[in-house]
């Protein structure tokens, strides 16, 4: 296991490497530049300080070597775009807010895909069959951003039940976490059905029922453990994805997060926010991957890691 880790850790690290030099690369080789737009009515003079203030009269290499002599000293750099702010000031300001809500809609979509997966799996009645399917149709076809209008007409507008901006109080984040998990839903209630349904045909399961065993034992000490094995899987990414934002959901419902940031950097050619972004990212990308393997053999001993 100390073998495996150690592996995936360092696997891990050259992962972000690779993704940290091909983003500063590409970032550089797109038309473009930090100092256009409003930037750009400046003097001529003031631009050429600000280029060499920021060091991008350097040649490319050695502004990468810079950057991740930086970088190894936590040190992410100052916004190109706001003059004496530091990217992490940014960052830890968007932050909270964004994982506040991806965390509660992480956990509403867990719950509820689990809970709609298993009664398809196992419930003979047809409307609760119908509820699933309809739940797994409308959760794959709904974009988000449209599931949040419909919640913002109806419990906003129409019924005045929610509030719509902001993240004031608990009640601000049902309709931004329900827009958000609404396609987890779909997909977690799918996994959890095909796995129990493949679980229960399995020899010992059905060893387990001819020795006398409950049904209802067998399931909540077999099948459902075997069965969270590919909904685990999915459900690490996911929560990174959640975690770092969806900047058309914190756009409609005025959440200060950092999915705005993410989306402005690219268009402002921001680059130190756009590569402190993207480590952000990907290095909660590969940690929840290696949280979910290790969790995966916890409850499995079966698969060997090597």
């Amino acid at each position: 296991m100390a073998r495996y880790l150690i592996k995936r850790i360092v696997l891990g690290l050259v992962t972000l490497f690779a993704l940290m030099t091909i983003t500063f690369f590409m970032m550089h080789l797109i038309p473009g530049s930090p100092f256009a737009g409003e930037m750009s009515k400046l003097p001529a003079t003031v631009k050429a300080q600000l280029i060499k203030q920021y060091q991008l009269d350097q040649p490319i290499g050695v502004q990468f070597l810079t950057y991740l002599g930086n970088v190894m000293h936590g040190d992410f750099g100052t916004s190109l775009n706001r003059k004496g702010t530091t990217v992490m000031s940014i960052i830890a300001k968007g932050l909270p807010a964004t994982a506040k809500v991806g965390t509660v809609a992480f956990i509403v979509a867990l719950a509820a895909g689990i809970l709609l997966g298993a009664a398809g799996a196992f419930s003979r009645k047809k409307w609760v069959q119908g509820i699933v399917a309809f739940f797994g149709t409308i959760g794959v076809s709904v974009p988000s951003f449209l599931l949040a209008l419909l919640l913002m007409w109806v419990f906003g507008v129409w019924l005045k039940a929610l509030p719509i901006i902001g993240l004031s109080s608990w009640k601000n984040y049902i309709m931004p976490s329900i827009s958000l998990a609404l396609g987890p839903i779909a997909m977690i209630s799918r996994l959890t059905r095909n796995s129990l349904v493949e679980q229960m045909k399995e020899d010992y399961m059905i060893l387990a029922r001819s020795k006398g065993t409950s049904r209802t034992r067998v399931i909540w000490r077999h099948a459902l453990k075997n069965a969270c094995i590919p909904v685990i899987t999915y459900a690490g990414p996911l929560f990174a994805t959640l975690l770092t934002g969806s900047f058309v959901v914190e756009t409609m419902f005025s959440i200060p997060g950092i999915g705005a940031e993410f989306v402005n950097s690219v268009s402002n050619r921001d680059y130190t926010m756009i590569m402190a972004l993207t480590i952000i990212y990907g290095g909660s990308i590969i940690l929840v991957n290696i949280i979910t393997d290790l969790i995966i053999a916890a409850i499995d001993p079966r698969i060997r890691l090597r």
